[in-house]
């Protein structure tokens, strides 16, 4: 990939949207980020497409001297969108929405098993077959005549005018995928919805063109084309393949932001029917189509839940050698936290969240209480890893792989496994960037993690016997 282009990736995320310029060669030269902006219509919590659209809209005209060639939209998988020829027939619903309990016992009737789609049943509307059931019942005419499309390929429609979907954001715990037969799940298919949905496409299909209005306001070249584009924990999975360590090896993928997620790249044939549905376990699908055994939880939202998001966060680099120094402390004392700051979700979904030796009970408490967390989340991690068969080559990237009391924590809990990071940053964009070229290599090696000192194991075992009441 030579010459002087240049490559835009639209991530749209569930905390920040994301926009980065690229040049040929996979070197970045700009990133904007918006965080998303709280949105209600009609009494439900909604994506901001509006304001979103706006945004992205005034950041590419922002780019517009540059000779940009394509662009690729990322995006969360819990959201849809309804459109026809004239545009959105309604707010996309926030994921985080509840949804009414009589709504959710119908729904859940009508799902098909964990075996076939390796979709687990999942709180508010993660699972999206949740989302377009009770849509359905509130917009029956629009939902009658719409084109649905995941979220990740509104964008592509958003720049373009041409509705596809595509198969990470429908195989990523929607119910609405059977990754086994590669289609749609019997469900789907039966109460017609897969004929709803746009015509599916790979990820690094061309969708088209830029729109012309889009063209006049933002200045970019009329030839600029986008991607259908994908998942946004599939695209870090796209950026983990590019590194030799982990390219046609047994590897693990731990894909850190709002959600933590771990995804197994088996060396060998490996059965998803044994994953246990009940600890937040489940079946994404990759760009090309292949299962990829997963486990997740809320990790960035429940790091964010005890140290506030107005407070230093737990990765900022200057920060680090005094959260280091708060960590023999919390091991001598056996202070730590208790799963689950997010109900519902993760290994431990039913877990009542509580400290043991709370750190406001001595002193270092700021530093001792994000250290904590860090501690607590290398440990659901651990968990999360182990229920997928993690082993020998795990990759944490994202925002909290500068947190260096998790990752060290967790290359101690697991000393058989090689434990590392990415010096590069932006992965998940750098992953949608190999859909343009799949041989583009990473700026930057990987750095293998060295474990944290201290006995990790007697800590882990003092946790897991504190947790053993909680049902899993």
């Amino acid at each position: 990939m030579t010459g002087t282009g240049a490559f835009i990736v639209v991530d749209i995320g569930k905390t920040l949207s994301k926009v980065t310029l690229w040049t040929r060669g996979g070197r970045m030269l700009d990133r904007q980020v918006r965080p998303n902006a709280p949105c209600e219509k009609d009494g439900v919590r909604c994506l901001d497409a509006e304001g979103t659209g706006r945004w992205l809209r005034a950041t590419l005209r922002g780019w517009s001297g540059h000779p940009v060639e394509a662009i690729i939209p990322v995006a969360h998988g819990a959201g849809f969108a309804a459109v026809d020829q004239d545009g959105l027939l309604f707010a996309p619903l926030d994921y985080e929405q509840p949804i009414p309990a009589d709504v959710v016992a119908a729904y859940r009737a009508e799902r098909d098993a964990f075996a076939v789609t390796g979709s687990p049943a999942l709180p508010d509307g993660l699972n999206l077959g949740a989302q377009i059931w009770w849509m359905a019942q509130r917009h029956p005419e629009a939902m009658a005549r719409a084109t649905l499309l995941p979220w990740a390929q509104y964008w592509a429609w958003f720049l373009t005018g041409r509705a596809v979907s595509e198969v990470t954001s429908l195989g990523c715990h929607t119910d609405l995928w059977a990754p086994g037969e590669a289609r749609f799940s019997p469900m789907a298919q039966r109460l017609g919805w897969a004929e709803r949905f746009a015509p599916v496409v790979s990820a690094s299909d061309v969708v088209g063109t830029l729109r012309p209005d889009i063209v006049r306001e933002t200045g970019l070249p009329a030839t600029t084309k986008v991607l259908a584009g994908l998942h946004d924990s599939n695209a870090a999975l796209l950026a983990a393949r590019g590194f030799a360590e982990i390219a046609r090896k047994e590897a693990t993928i731990l894909s850190t932001g709002t959600w933590f997620i771990s995804m197994r790249l088996a060396a060998e044939a490996t059965s998803t029917a044994d994953l246990p549905e009940a600890r937040d376990t489940l079946v994404n699908v990759d760009a090309y189509g292949w299962p990829v055994p997963s486990a997740r939880f809320m990790g960035g939202r429940e790091i964010e839940s005890v140290i506030q998001l107005d407070t230093r966060r737990v990765d900022i680099r200057p920060d680090q050698p005094k959260l280091m120094e708060a960590v023999p402390t919390l091991l001598e004392r056996g202070t730590m936290m208790l799963p689950t700051l997010a109900p519902g979700f993760g290994p431990f979904p039913h877990g009542e969240a509580r400290w043991l030796d709370a750190p406001a009970e001595w002193a270092g408490t700021w530093y001792a209480r994000r250290a904590g967390i860090c501690l607590y989340a290398a440990l659901v991690a651990d968990t999360a890893l182990d229920l997928i068969g993690s082993k020998e080559r795990l990759l944490i990237e994202g925002r909290f792989a500068e947190a260096e009391v998790f990752v060290r924590a967790l290359a101690a809990l697991r000393p058989e496994t090689e434990v590392f990071v990415a010096n590069a940053h932006n992965d998940v964009s750098f992953g949608a960037l190999r859909l343009v070229n799949p041989l583009l290599k990473a700026n930057g090696g990987l750095r293998r993690v060295e474990p944290l000192d201290g006995d990790l194991h007697a800590y882990r075992a003092k946790w897991h016997e504190a947790v053993m009441s909680v049902p899993a």
